[in-house]
């Protein structure tokens, strides 16, 4: 098998290379451990993390981590030859989510155990190899399916953060590509043929979720509202950068430098702690 990572569009790179900037989520020597489901949006990151690996004056690491719930109608193998001809430091763990579930599950929905299960998979991952930074590949619409859903249901406006520092403070957790339109990535995933994994969990599609209600009903307004993402974005960003005082506390006091990504996609360093009076920043 002869592999090779893919060029993203510069739409795509510069979005999320915005991202990058905006939200200070690279930072010189880091250890990046990216969820793979095998979706068309975690494997576009992966491409995405790699352009910018190879271009930026910064060194950073990147590997990948897959979570196999062992439910029987997904089967996420096939990545396994596939990240192995891309060259990537790459973890494959079966977990039998499925019948954890069964015995485990106690009132939560379960898209919402298996998400926990695989996030606590993920971090003992990432320690066990020393990464320090977990990337996950939720985009723009996601956040906006977020944000209606805690608006209508829970009573509060809040969506997916950008970036932040877990409780243990031991790992940062970025979404790069939170500017990104989900219909991009698919784009970008068919026009390059990368080996999608459709997932087919039996305990999604019996019962339709909340989330896919807010998809079909921001895809609904859509059609009258052509700039509504726009605006949703503009709304949820002070909600997106939630967090973001204890990570500027985190780098600093670990005086890690901090990098910007250019308006291309190109890293650009910024002064260290130690060189400006106001702390490290992205322009």
């Amino acid at each position: 098998m002869n592999e090779e990572f893919v060029k993203p569009s510069k739409k795509l790179l510069r979005k999320t290379g915005k991202a990058l900037r905006d939200f200070q989520m690279i930072q010189d020597g880091d250890r990046i451990l990216l969820g793979l489901s095998g979706g068309k949006d975690s494997l576009s990151l992966l491409h995405l993390l790699a352009h910018f690996q190879r271009h930026a004056p910064i060194n950073f690491t990147i590997g990948a981590v897959t979570i196999d719930p062992q439910s029987g109608a997904f089967d996420p193998a096939p990545l396994i030859p596939y990240m192995k001809a891309l060259g990537v430091d790459y973890h494959f763990r079966p977990e039998p989510i499925m019948n954890m579930a069964e015995t485990h599950m106690d009132g939560n929905s379960y898209c919402a155990f298996c998400a926990r299960i695989k996030r606590g998979v993920m971090y003992t991952v990432a320690r066990e190899n020393n990464y320090n930074v977990l990337a996950l590949g939720q985009h723009l619409d996601d956040l906006a399916e977020s944000f209606l859903m805690s608006a209508f249901h829970g009573g509060k406006l809040q969506t997916m953060k950008a970036h932040y520092l877990i409780d243990a403070e031991d790992l940062r957790v970025i979404r790069p590509m939170v500017y990104v339109r989900e219909r991009l990535l698919a784009d970008f995933a068919k026009n390059n043929a990368l080996p999608v994994i459709m997932e087919n969990c039996p305990a999604c599609f019996d019962m339709p979720t909340q989330r896919e209600h807010m998809k079909q009903l921001l895809l609904g307004e859509e059609r009258y509202h052509q700039n509504m993402f726009g605006s949703l974005l503009s709304a949820m960003k002070p909600l997106m950068a939630t967090g973001m005082d204890a990570v500027g506390a985190f780098l600093a006091s670990n005086r890690v430098k901090v990098n910007g990504v250019g308006k291309e996609g190109e890293v650009e360093v910024k002064e260290t702690p130690e060189e400006t009076s106001s702390g490290a920043h992205f322009n």
